[in-house]
């Protein structure tokens, strides 16, 4: 009987195996890897655990560390197990073969206390999702297109006994529970809706239940544990309404007798962040909505039971007994993770800090929380913390280029279902660390002159007592009615007395402000023109004083040599076009200057840029065709 709870971890080195509480010491007859690792996994029974190199398989019992199996098989980029443990799965990477030869089958499945090949397929996709066992695995699947091909698992190098074939079908599910149920999904293609139906294996007559789904270009399938019951989480590529760059979605639950099939009503606006069973299939958790999201728990009817605080969270785990509930929000918030009690009326156990946290699990006793930080997503900072359940940091390892972590699965009723009130004591890697409270969020920046003072309601996020109200919701209500054409004037619609410029879009407000200065700069330029028609009277009239100051009797630099109209800076042109000329100029020998400013300051310039300065001597011979000096 598996007594401890045990985790591996793989770094770019090797792979280790680690018993936890109260040894925290690596599996003695584990022989580590060492040189190139690409993979690893634990069985879901927990009694082995595999691991490949560049050109072989491992298998090992997982409590004692000892190699049972090792299989030849070079370039293996992804294993997983049946769900006994008893057969094996591995793709490779695909090899070109010559054209005439037969395709390299990359896809094998081998039998685990042998280690005999029992078949092998071509797939294309790297995924061993499309290969799936029934619970006892007496039958198996693989997802070919347009078809599912099942297979008894005692024959299974023999061609499939039964096909189910879908035109389009992109996913499927079968069902964990003690009867042979899957669940198919078909997209939506040429303007038919989704379809999610769920068949008797292998009776595939008529679909025991059809469900037809708008808005679903993906799907999620989720069973309850007794698989009598199944979450369609659907999702879009696109939001139609322009309010998210994560598309649309939606959740229905669906019972496989019959006796219920609804959409769950989510009362906030925004995406679905995590969707989650409870282990004992009588409920099920949703974080929904723009942040701060809102969890609420509902029952195997899609009845509401409870909802919980709103805050920046997207994920939800429950412990393997039920017994508690985290919620976290991870990603690109701030990892702050709540602890509730659900046996307690969801009383908050504890608060956790899990910035940074790339694999939050529950032990498979209920009594501890990884936490791993890993590559490539954070480069630095990798390793695994493990928390007890009142939030106390028990164990703590740190390592180089972490790539994966997870606890041994185990059976739930290993452990007793008991009330963890105090804490173990530490590991001494843990007592090193100094254990800080989470900190406060810093929140938005205030100015000096508003800190100290409350917090305008309009600036509060709705879990913090402001307007239950999304930012995008006023923008968007109007795009919803209307069609915008970029670049087109504004409607009357789009302006009211009240709103001016606060109700265009930003396209059409855009653009109005490049009218706007277009029309500033064609008054300005008609009026320059209109004092360049000055006659030569006005313009003499107009330098006459600055003549007056100059010394001896000397003509001023300003004063027009005769038969000019106009002067400028000192220059005086015949026409509009010389002063043009002059004007152009003028700028490319400011930008020469500047040029050689920063050469001289030891910039490296382009060749482009060196090129400019070496006509400098041109522009300046034609500045002095005009009447300039320098």
């Amino acid at each position: 009987m598996l007594s401890i709870p045990q985790l591996f971890y793989r770094t770019s080195k090797t792979i280790g195996l680690i018993d936890s509480a109260p040894r925290y010491a690596e599996v003695a007859d584990f022989q580590k890897p060492s040189g190139t690792t690409r993979t690893c996994a634990y069985s879901p029974s927990g009694g082995h655990f595999a691991y490949t190199t560049v050109d072989t398989v491992v298998i090992v019992d997982s409590t004692t560390g000892t190699a049972l199996q090792t299989i030849a098989l070079p370039n293996v980029y992804e294993i997983r197990f049946s769900p006994k443990g008893n057969y094996i799965l591995t793709y490779e990477r695909p090899i070109k073969t010559e054209e005439g030869q037969a395709p390299h089958a990359n896809f094998k499945v081998f039998e685990v206390a042998t280690g005999e090949q029992l078949a092998q397929f071509v797939q294309k996709v790297q995924t061993t999702a499309n290969f799936q066992f029934t619970f006892d695995e007496k039958f198996c699947a693989r997802m070919v297109p347009n078809e599912l091909q099942f297979f008894e698992t005692a024959n299974l190098g023999s061609p499939s006994t039964q096909k189910l074939r879908l035109e389009g079908m992109s996913s499927f599910a079968i069902s964990p529970g003690n009867s042979y149920y899957t669940a198919v999904f078909v997209p939506e293609r040429k303007g038919k809706p989704a379809l999610v139906d769920v068949y008797n294996v292998p009776s595939f007559g008529r679909p025991l239940s059809s469900k037809s789904l708008f808005k679903a270009e993906k799907v999620v399938l989720k069973w309850n544990a007794l698989g009598t019951s199944l979450i369609v989480w659907s999702q879009t590529e696109v939001d139609q309404t322009g309010k998210s760059y994560y598309g649309e979605s939606n959740l229905y639950l669906r019972g496989i007798a019959g006796n219920y099939d609804c959409r769950i009503d989510l009362d906030k606006e925004g995406p679905i962040h995590d969707v989650v069973w409870s282990p004992d299939s009588r409920e099920f958790a949703v974080v929904y909505g723009y942040m701060p999201a809102k969890t609420m728990i509902f029952n195997n009817r899609g009845e509401t039971i409870r909802t919980l605080p709103l805050g920046p969270r997207n994920t939800i785990l429950y412990s393997p007994h039920g017994k508690y509930l985290i919620l976290a929000g991870f990603g690109n918030l701030q990892g702050e993770v709540d602890v509730y009690d659900r046996l307690a009326d969801f009383k908050k156990v504890a608060t956790i800090d899990g910035s940074n946290t790339s694999v939050c699990e529950w032990s498979p006793d209920g009594q501890y929380i990884m936490f791993a930080t890993c590559s490539p997503r954070l480069r630095v900072d990798n390793g695994v913390k493990i928390f007890h359940v009142s939030g106390k940091l028990v164990y703590v390892n740190e390592m180089t280029e972490l790539f994966s972590a997870s606890w041994r699965p185990e059976d739930p009723d290993t452990y007793p279902l008991r009330q963890f009130e105090a804490a173990p004591e530490a590991h001494s890697s843990a007592v090193s660390v100094e254990s800080k409270a989470p900190a406060k969020p810093a929140g938005a920046y205030r100015p000096p002159h508003a800190r100290g003072s409350a917090t305008p309601i309009h600036f509060k996020r709705e879990d913090e007592g402001g307007f239950a109200i999304n930012a995008v919701d006023a923008a968007q209500q109007r795009v919803r009615s209307r069609r915008i054409v970029p670049g087109a004037a504004p409607t009357e619609d789009d302006t009211s007395a009240a709103g001016g410029e606060t109700m265009l879009s930003k396209t059409a407000l855009r653009n109005k402000k490049k009218r706007e200065a277009k029309k500033a700069r064609e008054t300005a330029e008609a009026a320059e023109q209109e004092a360049q028609k000055a006659t030569p009277a006005v313009v003499a009239a107009a330098i006459a004083p600055a003549n007056a100051a100059g010394d001896n009797g000397a003509v001023n630099a300003l004063t027009p040599p005769p038969g000019l109209d106009i002067t400028n800076n000192g220059v005086a042109f015949k026409s509009p076009q010389d002063e043009k000329k002059y004007r152009g100029l003028m700028k490319k020998l400011r930008a020469i200057d500047e040029l050689k400013m920063r050469q001289a300051g030891g910039e490296k310039l382009e060749d482009t840029q060196l090129a400019k300065i070496k006509t400098e001597e041109a522009v300046k011979k034609d500045l002095s065709a005009l009447g300039w000096k320098e």
